[in-house]
């Protein structure tokens, strides 16, 4: 699956985009949205994407300014979507060489559309990069990050290393060697940006979220979002930003 991130000041058009459109279908997976576009930039600069779509008209953050600043990633594929039929924004968006360019209201054809043809641009990479086989702890360390993105719910380092046929001693020590990362310090950054992107939709009580990510216990869940994010869940989802 591809990783799209979607970003749009508007709580409503940013849900139906990310929950109705069947992004499973069509081989994407919506990473990460974001009301903010100067957070969904934090989130970039630490996660991997292949697709970021994003409205233009934002209050911390146009869209235009988003996509210049994403210009530093040079595989990163974007698509703008906006309410202005105004050439001028059109003019600029193509200056930026994005891949499309989408009014709203979004129309379901022209975003399936839109999507096939980037899917296609992206499977183009990646049977170039196919041909370049991965080295044996690259291919540990993709099939443990692949586990722990399916599993950040219940995994944990003895069904990792069930999946890679190791030990669970041996592959946390070659985890950290090889990704710079302890393990559950991997699992527990999945676990908190999910619960992140969660808390910034009103209909999730704290408790679900919680349950969501892993913790049977909310205060547990509290502690550890605190730990990460510096700010309590209340406060993230009131608007306040520890490390963003």
């Amino acid at each position: 699956m591809y990783r799209l991130v979607i970003v749009d000041d508007e709580v409503k058009i940013l849900d139906g985009i990310a929950e109705i459109f069947p992004w499973h279908n069509i081989g994407f997976q919506v990473a990460a949205r974001f009301t903010s576009a100067r957070a969904a930039l934090k989130y970039l600069e630490q996660e991997r994407a292949d697709v970021v779509m994003t409205d233009i008209s934002m209050p911390d953050m146009d869209g235009l300014e988003l996509t210049e600043q994403l210009k530093k990633y040079p595989d990163l594929i974007v698509v703008l979507f906006s309410s202005y039929h105004d050439y001028e924004y059109m003019r600029s968006a193509i200056k930026l060489e994005i891949m499309d360019y989408l009014l709203k209201p979004i129309n379901y054809e022209d975003l399936l559309v839109c999507f096939e043809n980037i899917k296609e641009t992206l499977d183009s990479r990646m049977a170039v990069e196919e041909e370049k086989p991965l080295s044996y702890y690259e291919e540990i360390i993709s099939r443990v990050d692949e586990y722990l993105q399916e599993n950040y719910r219940r995994g944990n380092l003895t069904g990792a290393a069930e999946t890679v046929g190791l030990s669970p001693n041996y592959l946390s020590k070659i985890y950290k060697e090889k990704s710079g990362i302890g393990f559950w310090e991997s699992l527990n950054k999945i676990r908190m940006e999910k619960a992140g992107e969660l808390l910034r939709n009103p209909e999730y009580k704290s408790y679900e979220i919680a349950y969501y990510v892993g913790y049977d216990n909310p205060k547990n869940f509290a502690r550890a979002f605190k730990s990460y994010h510096h700010v309590s869940p209340r406060e993230y989802r009131n608007g306040i930003r520890g490390k963003e």
